[in-house]
């Protein structure tokens, strides 16, 4: 079977009428801005609709997940960690994907992990930018993704 024909994708039309969750940390604001702009454009052009909370900094984006399971269809996690000159990157990008991989797992938290783990902010506009690699965006249609698989394997 053909991934094309088994799983329409998260431009399908019956995306409209999905309700997710933005979860933004905006620590480097300037990224936080493009990734939420690609989010946005994925989202409008999806017919999707949501809403947006905002966390400090990326470790606390599973926590604001899990207190939204049961109230929205889809998360979307959007942040960004630059590597500096401390252990702390390895920490915080380490335990952020597992806190989010540990909800979709345990309990079945359908999420689109936008979180850039990048060594420069470069690496990171380019990641984050809808005109680059547009992550933000990619976020939102991983997340309208795993809805899509979802229906079709309880149907």
């Amino acid at each position: 079977m053909s991934a094309a024909a088994d799983h329409p994708g998260p431009d399908h039309p019956r995306q409209a009428g999905r309700h997710l969750l933005v979860v933004e940390a905006r620590f480097y604001e300037h990224i936080s801005d493009l990734l939420l702009d690609g989010a946005l454009r994925a989202l409008e052009a999806a017919g999707a609709s949501h809403d947006r909370v905002v966390v400090p900094g990326a470790l606390e984006i599973p926590a604001a997940v899990r207190l939204g399971i049961g109230r929205y269809d889809a998360f979307v996690a959007l942040g960004c960690v630059i590597r500096g000159e401390t252990s702390h990157y390895d920490i915080v990008a380490g335990e952020s994907a597992r806190g989010l991989i540990d909800l979709a797992v345990r309990d079945g938290a359908l999420i689109g992990n936008g979180i850039l783990t990048c060594d420069t902010g470069e690496q990171a506009r380019l990641r984050a930018d809808p005109g680059g690699k547009d992550k933000g965006g990619g976020a939102v249609r991983a997340a309208l993704s795993l809805l899509e698989i979802r229906s079709c394997l309880r149907t």
